[in-house]
């Protein structure tokens, strides 16, 4: 099977995680998305974010109440030791389900840090990444300036970066948490 593995903090699951979500589903390029609910991001404050367990237990129920797409949310990385390196993760799914192949999919606002990721050129080699657009990123420039930044790489080495093309949704997690801090009703924005 073809797996989008979609990472993140999802704190919480909303709108534009669906779109995203609706999109590698209904796109024939992959057969089932794995949600993998990461630990802690580490270039984000963990002092507001709700626990890794929490946020884990929401995204199942989450995903549960959309049961046309076909994803399951994964506590993989949760069970692995720290510290928590995505070339870890898609190593470990691919020893456990070693007929499937796997794709990151990550944003567009991602593109341009990626040589920085561990192990960053096996990652691009060995699954290659699915890329969605981020409000006022342009994906294909990123995309561009990242290959122009391994021009000199060997020829073997077969970076796969897919752009997907999924409609904007304007809204953020951090956006939702602030709006439930002043006592918004934030349950149209939730997936």
């Amino acid at each position: 099977m073809r797996i989008a593995v979609y990472s993140g903090s999802f704190d919480p699951l909303h709108i534009g995680h669906l779109a995203i979500l609706e999109r590698l589903t209904g796109s024939g390029r992959f057969d089932r998305v794995y949600l993998v609910v990461s630990p802690q991001n580490p270039f984000k404050d963990s002092s507001k974010a709700l626990s890794a367990e929490q946020r884990y237990r929401d995204a199942v129920a989450a995903v549960a109440r959309h049961p046309q797409l076909r994803v399951d949310v994964l506590d993989i990385e949760l069970r692995m030791p720290p510290p928590s390196y995505t070339i870890r993760t898609l190593d470990e799914l691919r020893r456990r389900e070693p007929g499937n192949s796997f794709t990151l999919v990550i944003g567009a606002d991602n593109l341009p840090n990626l040589l920085r990721w561990r192990e960053a050129e096996r990652l691009l080699a060995e699954y290659g990444v699915a890329v969605f657009p981020r409000k006022g990123v342009s994906a294909e420039y990123r995309r561009r300036k990242l290959m122009e930044a391994c021009r000199d790489y060997p020829p073997e080495k077969r970076f796969r970066i897919r752009l997907f093309h999924v409609p904007e949704v304007d809204v953020s997690s951090t956006e939702i948490r602030e709006a439930q801090a002043r006592g918004e009703d934030v349950s149209a924005l939730l997936m």
